[in-house]
């Protein structure tokens, strides 16, 4: 059953991104304990977590090792945020809790995110 999981690519996504926000959140809030400003604090460990992103992401999730596709990685990240703003706003107009609205798009995004890593970033060249 274990092995079956694992063999989901999909499922190995959505734990690397588990594993991801948790580290993520951690360096910022490493950040924030040694005093940085929040701005700081958040800009660093956006950083650090886009770099750790993408080894995690190629190596556990696509089996890739290819620092070159760190570009395209960015720019995956940056459309799934412009995608992950726009559908806040729209929420927003309907559903006055942005909690709320943040947890309805967040597997959508998860998936979007998946889906644009595997066909643009570490697409398998045949």
């Amino acid at each position: 059953m274990i092995r079956k999981l694992y063999n989901n690519e999909l499922i190995r996504f959505l734990f690397v991104g588990g594993l991801n926000t948790a580290f993520g959140y951690s360096i910022f809030a490493l950040f924030i304990f040694v005093g940085l400003h929040y701005t700081l604090a958040s800009l660093f460990s956006t950083i650090l977590g886009i770099l750790f992103n993408f080894k995690s992401t190629g190596i556990l999730v696509f089996n890739s090792k290819k620092n070159s596709l760190i570009y395209k990685f960015i720019a995956v990240y940056g459309i799934v945020y412009l995608i992950n703003v726009s559908l806040l706003k729209i929420l927003s107009l309907f559903i006055t809790n942005v909690y709320f609205s943040g947890a309805i798009i967040l597997l959508p995004l998860a998936v979007l995110s998946y889906i644009l890593n595997k066909k643009f970033v570490f697409k398998v060249d045949l």
